[in-house]
């Protein structure tokens, strides 16, 4: 589905519930596995959660998780554990793609059993649940964080529970926090100083019930779309808290420099447009929220203020090489964007190009990343479907703020 957007009016004032965050949604569906008792609430209606909860519920021997990359790397580490259980998991030719060595090594170092179906280093893989008696691992403290989490989730049904050493640089340090906290609301003890994290372990937890907080990436695209909108436009959006776990809620400290702020009041936010852009030039370091790298340079390119993002190494391997990606599509509009494997860099700019038709990539944070520049020109976005991995009701919501979105034929 190709979809053509025009924004002839953006309707101001209206309020928006985006559902629960992928990244706590997942953590919290493998920990329910873990342990029963915990009830889970506002779950994210996302496809790779769905994905996720398919290949936890499914008796077949084999479970395919499309481009979830989240679910295969807790998948591998949960079923890794579980004695008896021979899966395999599978997804779509990206995924395939994606590298998962790191996490099988580090896993196979604690005893699990794991092959590769096809090709060394990456998905399918074959597993054969068995009791990991080892308590100590090490791993490079730079590659995703969700290798990491992965093992966290695990670490408290082990039998001695797990040390994990983090060796070098770290990096999405937020996402492992999130992970670490949802733990201690499990009252499972656990702790992260300097470069090792200690996980006790624990057989039962009370019983008790979990309300996801909606998803911060989400939100990412509001933030963009009020920068991007006149001054004093607005958008109220639930169910958020100041207090969050989730990485990405630096967007609200990032936003300023573009003139939006952010009101909390009882589980949403406000935003509004009080102001014009205070630079020509953005420069941010977006190691811990790599996530939200398409969104910033977007709406920095839409504004035609000039960017230099890093710490984006991660992005080579996502659902694409997002900053390829982003150069190729960016390009395409009117800007001049070079890129290297770890950062980006956006001149100024005064000019977009219209009815350009945006590739997607198979990647849902491209297409809803630009989507907000048709408040400036009409836009075309290629395989719009595209957006359920992660958020189902995006084209909705966007026509909800007159972001009208048609069918191409």
């Amino acid at each position: 589905m190709d979809l053509k957007l025009k924004a002839e009016t953006f309707v101001s004032g209206k309020e928006i519930t985006i559902s629960g965050s992928k990244s706590e949604s997942n953590r919290l569906l493998i920990l329910q596995q873990l342990y029963p008792s915990l009830q889970i609430e506002n779950l994210s209606d996302s496809d790779d959660t769905h994905h996720l909860q398919e290949a936890l519920s499914s008796s077949s021997n084999a479970a395919d998780i499309g481009h979830a990359g989240t679910a295969m790397r807790f998948l591998t580490a949960f079923f890794a554990t579980q004695e008896g259980v021979i899966k395999v998991l599978q997804g779509s030719d990206r995924m395939h793609n994606r590298p998962i060595e790191i996490l099988v090594n580090a896993l196979r170092d604690l005893g699990a059993e794991i092959a590769y179906v096809e090709k060394e280093g990456y998905p399918p893989l074959k597993i054969t649940g068995k009791k990991l008696t080892q308590s100590k691992v090490s791993i490079n403290g730079n590659v995703s964080s969700q290798y990491i989490s992965a093992l966290m989730l695990i670490a408290p049904s082990l039998q001695n529970g797990l040390e994990i050493e983090l060796v070098g640089k770290i990096t999405s340090v937020p996402y492992i926090n999130m992970t670490l906290q949802l733990l201690h609301q499990l009252e499972i003890e656990a702790n992260f100083k300097g470069q090792i994290i200690k996980i006790a372990p624990k057989s039962t937890i009370k019983e008790q019930t979990i309300v996801v907080e909606s998803d911060w990436s989400s939100v990412s695209y509001f933030y963009s779309i009020i920068a991007l909108s006149e001054i004093g436009s607005s958008v109220k959006l639930s169910a958020y808290k100041k207090d969050s776990l989730q990485g990405d809620s630096c967007l609200e400290e990032i936003y300023k420099n573009f003139g939006v702020t952010t009101t909390f009041e009882e589980n949403t936010i406000l935003l509004t447009k009080e102001k014009k852009h205070n630079s020509e030039v953005f420069e941010q370091d977006l190691k811990n929220a790599p996530d939200i790298a398409q969104t910033i340079a977007v709406t920095c390119f839409g504004l035609g203020i000039a960017c230099d993002l890093s710490g984006l190494h991660t992005l080579k391997i996502k659902e694409t090489d997002r900053l390829e990606a982003l150069r190729e599509e960016l390009t395409k509009l009117g800007a001049d964007i070079s890129v290297t494997n770890e950062s980006l860099h956006l001149k100024s700019s005064s000019k977009i190009k219209k009815n350009i038709q945006i590739a997607t990539y198979n990647d849902h944070r491209m297409a809803m990343a630009f989507a907000p520049l048709a408040l400036k020109v009409p836009i075309e976005i290629l395989e719009a479907e595209v957006v359920t991995k992660s958020y189902r009701s995006f084209w909705e919501h966007m026509d909800v703020v007159g972001i009208k979105n048609e069918e191409i034929k």
